[in-house]
């Protein structure tokens, strides 16, 4: 690949030995990531769909607790995974290392096609509608307008991914604590709101219109997952996070109760300003209480949303970005995304491939769609996960574990991912179906791609051509930058 780039080999080093990923990632850098990338959209905008499966304020607040506890739980039993099998792609290198190469790339190819790029694309649209949001105030900002600016977002932040490790964890300190402050307001005007009893009218029958309906419960919990979706994403970046054993399980610790805290608090507050049907009426639960509660000062709000959605892009851009390399270096993608650049260190490759599969998704109408379809194959892969270290337990009894969970925790995680993957099959066929298809797709594309050896010349000339195109791009970018450093 020349001297600006170094392939990496399955041992995460390059064949002279001398270059790998630096581990760069500190344990407040770990708690940024996991905190940055859970806190998103969700919890600024629609709480409503907890609440409207729920019934009641009662069994609302329960479900943010108890979804902030399960999130908990699956983050220990990946702490197990992530510190005996340490290596970066978390699901990806989890599945390849308890049931083969086949499951391994059937995750990595419904995360390469639909549930990266388009997760990307959402919440950069998102944060391209807030900050677009004050230009037009009384009208619906133009999708062309935020298409381009959320692609903005996306270019920007992949550049910096690609110029230093270090400037993109900054970033991620940087949006982390914004969001934090955002929902810390929130959190002590409830508060303010609640000890002057000046509106606690959600709170007066709190259990009434509670859900006996087993289906709307499960939906009800599908939303709150949503909102702590990513406590999982530190395990993608596991060889660049500086003494993993320490660091992983004490990220974790600290992060999820920590949003769970918040969560459960700013829902809290949301009620002590808003009752239930104004909850349910509103698009953007956080915007609606600033404009009952902060007068000239409500522009606020959606800036700490802009800020937070800026935030969540560069998180799953970072981590997304490693999960494309580890996938190449195992032999399952195109051998130049298995490269990093020797001057920056970074995976420079995967993160171009990731942005321009993200600009693709921000084209099509159809996104959001496609997400739905993937959320109950991404959920079906986390289970999986969880099912490979249960079977690693039994098959590989002595495997060096530094982090050995209580056994009733994979297994109580277990039971709620069946029951999350049951109850959509009665109710939402057609969407499980869709997502059953997507991971259909990729056995053909294994086959062709990984199991077929003895490929026609004219192929791999294709492909070493488009390595070398790939190399070029990335040797111009890394100019640019140097040009930009130098100004």
């Amino acid at each position: 690949m020349g001297e600006d780039f170094q392939v990496v080999n399955a041992d995460g080093e390059s064949d002279s030995g001398r270059i790998k990923l630096k581990k760069e990632i500190g344990l407040h850098n770990a708690v940024a990531i996991i905190v940055g990338v859970i806190v998103g959209s969700g919890i600024f905008i629609s709480p409503k769909g907890v609440l409207m499966e729920a019934g009641s304020v009662g069994l609302s607040l329960s479900v943010w607790g108890m979804c902030g506890i399960i999130s908990l739980v699956g983050a220990l039993c990946y702490a197990e995974l992530g510190t005996c099998i340490l290596k970066s792609g978390a699901d990806y290198a989890y599945i390849g290392e308890a049931f083969g190469h086949l499951p391994a790339f059937l995750y990595l190819w419904v995360a390469l096609v639909i549930i990266m790029p388009t997760g990307n694309a959402i919440t950069a649209l998102t944060f391209a509608k807030y900050v677009l949001q004050p230009i037009f105030p009384d009208c619906e900002v133009p999708s062309s307008a935020a298409s381009l600016l959320a692609a903005l977002c996306i270019t920007v932040l992949t550049f910096i991914n690609c110029y230093n490790v270090k400037w993109a964890t900054r970033v991620q300190d940087v949006f982390t604590v914004a969001k934090i402050i955002a929902l810390v307001m929130i959190i002590i005007t409830g508060i303010v709101k609640f000890v002057t009893n000046d509106q606690v009218e959600s709170f007066d029958e709190p259990w009434e219109g509670t859900t006996t309906n087993l289906g709307n419960i499960a939906f009800s919990f599908y939303s709150g997952l949503f909102s702590y979706a990513g406590w999982n994403y530190l395990n993608f970046v596991t060889e660049e996070l500086k003494d993993p054993y320490r660091n992983l399980p004490r990220a974790i610790w600290i992060s999820i109760p920590l949003v769970t805290i918040i969560y459960v608090l700013a829902n809290i507050a949301y009620f002590t300003v808003l009752n239930p049907h104004e909850m349910l009426a509103s698009d953007a639960v956080a915007v609606t209480f600033a404009d009952r509660t902060y007068g000239v000062m409500k522009w606020i709000m959606p800036v700490f949303v802009a800020c937070s959605t800026f935030g969540g892009v560069n998180g799953a851009i970072f981590t997304s970005a490693r999960l494309y390399f580890v996938g190449a270096r195992q032999g399952h993608l195109p051998g130049f995304l298995a490269t990093i650049s020797t001057k920056r260190f970074t995976p420079m490759p995967s993160l171009i491939f990731g942005c321009v599969l993200s600009l693709i998704m921000l084209s099509s109408d159809d996104i959001f769609a496609l997400i739905n379809y993937a959320s109950f194959v991404e959920s079906s892969f986390i289970g999986l996960s969880i099912a490979g270290m249960l079977y690693l337990r039994y098959s590989r009894p002595d495997m060096e574990r530094p982090i050995k969970v209580f056994i009733g925790f994979p297994i109580f995680f277990m039971v709620i991912c069946l029951f999350l993957m049951i109850t959509p099959l009665t109710n939402s066929p057609m969407e499980c179906f869709m997502g059953i298809i997507m991971v259909c797709t990729g056995i053909p594309v294994y086959i062709i791609g990984v199991m077929w050896k003895s490929k026609p010349r004219v192929f791999t000339d294709l492909l070493e051509k488009f390595s070398l195109l790939t190399q070029k791009t990335c040797m111009s970018v890394m100019e640019e930058m140097e040009e930009m450093k130098e100004d």
